[in-house]
């Protein structure tokens, strides 16, 4: 047994053989301020044409409105069906992978993986867990903050002469990719699958990194950098691709930091309390 964040106490997860095909009922589609209805009713039709049901928008503009409708085309379930959401935090409950859509390199230096290859990834991520796939505004794409919640990023390879692509056109060459990634790769077998650590999890144990890196002195107040400093430390722990005995881990250890220098007793992030 480890000793996880603040008193949880958490249990090694079964090591385990799995095939890892997913259902497509278990990819969402999720579009961060959309500002075109037009756009919104065109990626229901393109979601279900290729089979996937389950859509988030985040701030968006009007859905239901009558030019959604005429794009949609007869997809009106997954349009009405879909959640609005007021942060891209609610709208990643419960997904295990998250990828963000964006043809920026990363300030690390690591490239976009194209969109097959990442397919083939989605397509194999263990767990029950839903795999989400973040798409930008129209105008500007992601933001940083919301390719830090990324594990990994995703391009659509195109003409450098004429790279631009409309919010809905992308949506359908991922749910193609993401169908054929499920319908024809053969199962994926790991000798170690254990459940992934979901996005919610992964942002309680940022607040707790956080909140520890202060607590060191590592974080000062009012230091003009640190907002960078927190998108790297996001960038490096995602593309780690933790899992839940990983996270249990990782905060148990930064529990016994935060012992040790005398900074017990007040709760932390994930509603758990100290450890004993």
């Amino acid at each position: 047994m480890l000793s996880g964040a603040r008193g949880a106490m958490v249990s090694p997860l079964p090591r385990r053989r799995a095939a890892l095909t997913r259902s497509l009922d278990s990819f969402r589609v999720v579009l961060v301020e959309p500002t075109h209805p037009g756009n919104i009713g065109a990626t229901a039709r393109a979601m279900k044409t290729m089979g996937l049901t389950d859509l988030a928008l985040v701030r968006p503009a009007e859905h239901l409105a009558s030019e959604a409708y005429a794009r949609a085309a007869g997809a009106d379930d997954i349009l009405e069906g879909a959640r609005v959401c007021a942060t891209v935090e609610e709208a990643l409950v419960g997904a295990s992978l998250v990828v963000g859509t964006s043809a920026r390199r990363r300030r690390n230096g690591e490239d976009a993986l194209p969109v097959r290859r990442l397919a083939a990834v989605a397509a194999a991520e263990p767990g029950e867990a839903s795999v989400a796939v973040l798409f930008g505004t129209e105008r500007v794409g992601l933001s940083n903050e919301d390719l830090a919640r990324c594990r990994h990023h995703m391009v659509i390879p195109t003409d450098p002469a004429f790279w631009s692509l409309n919010l809905a056109s992308a949506v359908q060459i991922v749910c193609y990719e993401l169908r054929m990634a499920v319908t024809e790769a053969r199962p994926l077998v790991t000798k170690h699958a254990d459940e992934p650590a979901s996005a919610e999890e992964l942002d309680y144990f940022f607040e707790h990194l956080f909140a520890a890196l202060t607590d060191l002195g590592f974080f000062l107040p009012g230091q003009e950098n640190r907002p960078h400093l927190e998108l790297r430390f996001r960038r490096m722990f995602t593309r780690m691709a933790p899992d839940k005995y990983d996270m249990g881990m990782l905060r148990g250890w930064l529990t016994r930091i935060q012992q040790a220098v005398g900074t017990r007793g007040s709760r932390r992030p994930g509603g758990s309390s100290e450890a004993p």
